[in-house]
C-alpha cells in the first residue's frame, strides 16, 4: 500500500474536534467521560455542533455526517478528529468523498470507522485504529496511554499474543474491521494488501458468516499476498444454539493457517475488551516465532516536510 506517514504529534494545547460520521450516539456518558480523558492531557476538545443528530440508526444524513467531517478537516485549528462511535455509515460518506487538501490530521476510532482510516490510507497519512469517545474511557490505564502516547510522537511497547503459525514478517499493518474491510474490497478505497500485515477483528458474526467473509477474501486472492495476519478479538460470534458449527478459532485457523505466513492470535485489540491502538499503515513486525506485533517508530509529516 501506500507508505503512510503519522501527522505531525499533538502537544498539549492542541485542539480535537469530536465528529460522528457512522452511527446514532447513544452512550453520552462514556463519551463526556472520554472526552475529560483527553482534556487532562492537555489538550482542547470542541463536539462538532450536530455530532448528536439522529436519522434512523445513523448520526444524521450522509450529508450531514459528511460536511460534520469536511468541516473539521477544513478547520486549520483542528489537529485531529475522534470519532464518536462506530457501528455503520462511514461508507456511505465514502460514496461521494473525497479528502480535501490540508495538513495531515489525525483520525482516531475503530471499527465501522475502519473505511475512512483506511479511505485516509490511500491518501499516505496514517490514522489510529483505536478506542472511540464512547469506548475510551473503559479502557485499563495502559492502553488509554499507549493511544496518548502514540500521537504524542512516542514509541510503543510490542503486544502479545499466541502464536498459530511460526515465521516473521515485516509490512505496513493495515488494522480493520473484518466485515467492515471486506465491503471495502473491489472498491477505491481497497489499499494493496501485498506484503502487508493483516489484523482483523469482528464482533456479533457467526462462524458460517466469518467463513464466507475470509472465503472471499480466498477466492479473490487477497490472503495469499499478505506478509502476515494479526488476529484480535472476534467477541460475540457464538454461533446459534442447537445449531451444528464451527468455533470461531475453528473457522479462522482452517480459513488463515495455510497461507504460509505467520499468524499470531489473540493479540489485545477489538470490541469488548482491550482494544490497543494500531497505527494504519506503519511498518510493523509480526513475529510468530516469539508470538508478538511490534510497530516501528515512523517519521511524522512535519518530519518529513523539515528535511
Amino acid at each position: 500500500m501506500l507508505a503512510c506517514t503519522c501527522p505531525p504529534p499533538l502537544q498539549p494545547g492542541d485542539a480535537l474536534t469530536v465528529v460522528a460520521p457512522s452511527g446514532a450516539l447513544r452512550e453520552s456518558a462514556a463519551l463526556q467521560a472520554s472526552l475529560t480523558l483527553w482534556e487532562n492531557q492537555g489538550y482542547h476538545i470542541k463536539l462538532m455542533p450536530g455530532f448528536d443528530a439522529r436519522w434512523g440508526y445513523l448520526a444524521g444524513t450522509d450529508e450531514h455526517r459528511r460536511q460534520q467531517l469536511l468541516t473539521a478537516w477544513q478547520d486549520p485549528d483542528c489537529r485531529g478528529v475522534l470519532c464518536a462511535r462506530g457501528g455503520f455509515g462511514g461508507t456511505r460518506l465514502l460514496e461521494s468523498w473525497q479528502w480535501p487538501l490540508a495538513e495531515p490530521k489525525w483520525l482516531i476510532g475503530f471499527s465501522d470507522i475502519t473505511s475512512l482510516l483506511w479511505s485516509l490510507g490511500q491518501q499516505g497519512i496514517s490514522g489510529v485504529h483505536g478506542p472511540l469517545m464512547t469506548t475510551l474511557s473503559e479502557e485499563p490505564d495502559w492502553s488509554q496511554q499507549r493511544l496518548f502516547d502514540w500521537v504524542a510522537g512516542r514509541s510503543l511497547p510490542p503486544l502479545m499474543g499466541q502464536t498459530w503459525v511460526t515465521g516473521q514478517a515485516t509490512g505496513p499493518l493495515l488494522p480493520a474491521n473484518l466485515t467492515v474491510a471486506t465491503h471495502l474490497l473491489g472498491t477505491a478505497h481497497e489499499p494493496d494488501l501485498t506484503g502487508a500485515i493483516l489484523a482483523l477483528e469482528d464482533v456479533t458474526e457467526a462462524p458460517y458468516r466469518l467463513d464466507r467473509m475470509l472465503t472471499h477474501w480466498r477466492m479473490l486472492g487477497k490472503l495469499s499476498c499478505l506478509g502476515g495476519v494479526a488476529i484480535g478479538r472476534f467477541s460475540r460470534c457464538e454461533p446459534p444454539e442447537n445449531v451444528p458449527s464451527f468455533t470461531v478459532e475453528e473457522v479462522l485457523r482452517d480459513r488463515l493457517s495455510d497461507l504460509g505466513i505467520p499468524v499470531v492470535a489473540e493479540l489485545p485489540f477489538g470490541h469488548d475488551g482491550v482494544n490497543a491502538a494500531l497505527p494504519v499503515g506503519i511498518s510493523a513486525t509480526l513475529d510468530g516465532d516469539r508470538g508478538t506485533l511490534t510497530i516501528h517508530s515512523s517519521a511524522s509529516a512535519s518530519d518529513l516536510s523539515a528535511q
